[in-house]
């Protein structure tokens, strides 16, 4: 496989701490989900951000080679839960809306940018993604 892109970022501090690229490009406070520490995130918020961004993507491949290009709309809610025998897991819904698209046609577009996303391909079979077309 040919690599296209990498990219780093640095976390100290873990959830009470940053994020940030070696350049300093990207950087953000970093607090755990509830805490409401003012201009902060969590890796939650993160994981939702690339992975509709990523989704998003590969769905506009997809409508691309499809020729059924349409406005798009990827929202990814992030769930966080506690298991006292598994420990920590999240689960992912992806709510996904194709302007001027039937609901067969989109269903259709969004299962196969499931199967072309890296990040749907790197959670499988390992978190809980659930796809709604709306």
């Amino acid at each position: 496989m040919k690599k296209i892109y990498e990219t780093t970022i640095i976390n100290t501090g873990g959830r009470a701490g940053e994020v940030h690229s070696p350049d300093d490009s990207f950087t953000y406070k970093v607090s755990s989900p509830g805490s409401n520490i003012e201009n902060s995130t969590n890796p939650e918020q993160l994981f939702a951000a690339a992975y509709s961004a990523c989704f998003n993507g590969a769905l506009e491949l997809v409508m691309s080679k499809a020729k059924n290009v349409n406005p798009s709309t990827v929202t990814a809610h992030v769930s966080l839960f506690s298991d006292i025998k598994e420990g920590f897991s999240i689960a992912v819904t992806l709510d996904v809306h194709i302007d001027n698209v039937d609901l067969e046609t989109a269903t259709s577009l969004v299962e196969k940018a499931h199967d072309v996303c890296p990040y749907s391909k790197a959670t499988r079979n390992n978190v809980d993604v659930t796809l709604n077309v709306i």
